[in-house]
């Protein structure tokens, strides 16, 4: 075993390829930690940050130590890329947070707010003024989880309503639907601790 890491094959093609891996694995956990900075978990920042610097340091001394290996230098940047990929690949699945949606409407907007209540959603309505008459603007503020939900609610009973969607760092008093808790352990670890 000892010959195969000796070998110059193994130092042609397996170290960048475990300088991909590893640089895939630490940006992807560096776009994580940055991302839970943002929303205020305290405790999994850190934690993060100490595994992204310390595989980090792992990748970038076998670059070093192999530095007339031209590939290493694109499978340390191919990684970085795939690894800032793969980061909000994972951060978008998790969906962490909460989100407020801004919609307007011009279409009577009645069937849309009485769709998101009896979802139990928080809804606020106020009449406003656009540049072609009067319009709705309607304000809820759902989990990251419940957007694609509310989504097809705004197609369906006002298709043609313009909505935005803002991240929410925190809300005093969040109202969402009542459902089972049905969290794994996984994603109960990562609500963790806020600011």
């Amino acid at each position: 075993m000892s010959e195969f890491f000796a070998s110059e094959a193994f130092s042609l093609y397996g170290i960048p390829l475990l300088i991909c891996l590893a640089r895939i694995l630490d940006v992807s956990i560096g776009t994580l930690r940055i991302i839970f900075v943002s929303k205020g978990l305290r405790l999994w920042a850190p934690i993060l940050g100490f595994f992204e610097v310390s595989i980090w340091l792992m990748a970038i001394s076998k670059v070093m130590e192999n530095l007339t290996n031209p590939i290493n230098y694109i499978a340390y940047a191919l990684g970085f890329s795939l690894g800032n990929y793969i980061g909000m690949y994972i951060e978008n699945r998790l969906a962490l947070g909460m989100v407020v949606i801004r919609i307007i409407t011009k279409k009577d907007s009645h069937e849309l707010v009485a769709a998101l209540r009896s979802l139990r959603y928080s809804v606020t309505v106020a009449d406003a003024e656009g540049n072609n008459g009067m319009v709705s603007v309607i304000f809820t503020v759902i989990k990251r989880s419940d957007i694609e939900r509310v989504r097809s609610l705004i197609g369906k009973y006002n298709p043609l309503a313009v909505y935005s969607i803002e991240d929410v760092r925190h809300a005093s008093d969040p109202s969402f639907p009542l459902e089972e808790k049905k969290y794994s352990m996984v994603s109960s670890l990562f609500r963790g601790h806020r600011k």
